[in-house]
């Protein structure tokens, strides 16, 4: 672990979630047409019964978005997002207590999460898209995830079906300068620096090679002392990897690199296998040697993806 990993993340002046383990962040998607789990929540039931079999299966927060991020996803207006999300995020607060981000680009629907209950933003344009996020954020002193991406869901690709390979002259500087210079603008807006947690993007705008190189790197990313969020959960550069072409095959896979990444001090896993990452990472944090060489075996596939990717 990176002698720079922070302890803790700050979601409110008075909440902070503790980083002394990993934590796991269920995703609950409300939306027609996510990668992996479209459609299936779309119903508020479901979408509840969702989550206490999440929170029950260890789930530290709920992730909550009402817009799709993959590759080809039109963007959906706030009015719509903010009808599908809030009366799901009102009806988990009546039953928990459990910490709640919102998965969105734009303020207005941000705070009408804030509002019904959440306690942080997800924001996958580092509040690129919407100038007033930051405001937002500084004023509700929320927890606020900054994402990197190159383009918006509509006009990228999936990962492993680039013709030719996202322009970077060295993936992992560019990544972390963008994300640090996104988090310097959010404390310039007045965000509290213990606030924010960074997020690679891992598939937003990577082909396969690039996203093992932001792997591999996840040390570097620490380094910056912010939290950081592994976001690796099904994600179609697994598939390419495991030869795995249906995403909820990709558990083992998605599970091996948030072990990898908790080995270099990354403590917050967004995945849509609570169970499973749950239990893997819960033996990490208890220091057994097992779990260890499962990231060795994951370090050589990621070697030989980079020498071929």
């Amino acid at each position: 672990m990176s002698e720079a990993a922070p302890v803790h993340w700050q979601l409110a002046p008075d909440h902070v979630f503790a980083l002394d383990r990993c934590r796991v962040i269920g995703i609950l998607n409300i939306t027609p047409d996510s990668f992996s789990d479209g459609g299936m929540y779309a119903d508020i039931d479901r979408a509840i019964g969702r989550t206490v079999s999440m929170v029950h299966e260890g789930a530290a927060m709920i992730d909550i978005g009402g817009e799709s991020t993959r590759p080809g996803a039109e963007p959906v207006e706030a009015a719509e997002q903010v009808r599908r999300v809030v009366p799901v995020i009102e009806a988990i607060r009546r039953r928990f207590e459990t910490p709640i981000s919102i998965d969105t680009t734009s303020a207005v629907v941000a705070e009408a999460a804030l509002d019904a209950g959440a306690t942080a933003i997800n924001d996958v344009s580092a509040g690129e898209d919407d100038p007033g996020m930051f405001p937002l954020a500084a004023q509700r002193r929320c927890g606020l995830i900054l994402m990197h991406r190159r383009c918006r869901p509509a006009e990228d690709s999936w990962s492993d079906a680039y013709e030719r390979a996202p322009a970077y002259d060295d993936v992992v500087h560019a990544v972390r300068s963008r994300l640090l210079e996104r988090a310097d603008s959010a404390i310039t807006a007045g965000v509290d620096p213990a606030s924010i947690v960074l997020d690679p993007g891992l598939g937003f705008g990577k082909n396969v090679g690039q996203n093992a190189r932001l792997i591999a790197a996840a040390a570097s990313f620490v380094d910056t002392g912010y939290p950081v969020l592994c976001a690796a959960s099904r994600k179609s550069f697994i598939g390419a990897v495991t030869g795995q072409t249906n995403p909820g095959d990709r558990i083992a896979g998605s599970v091996a690199i948030a072990l990898w990444q908790a080995a270099r001090g990354v403590r917050l896993f967004r995945v849509h296998d609570v169970s499973a990452h749950v239990g893997a990472l819960s033996t990490f944090d208890r220091g057994h040697g097992g779990v260890r060489a499962l990231g060795a075996a994951w370090r050589t596939l990621l070697d030989s993806t980079v020498e071929t990717g």
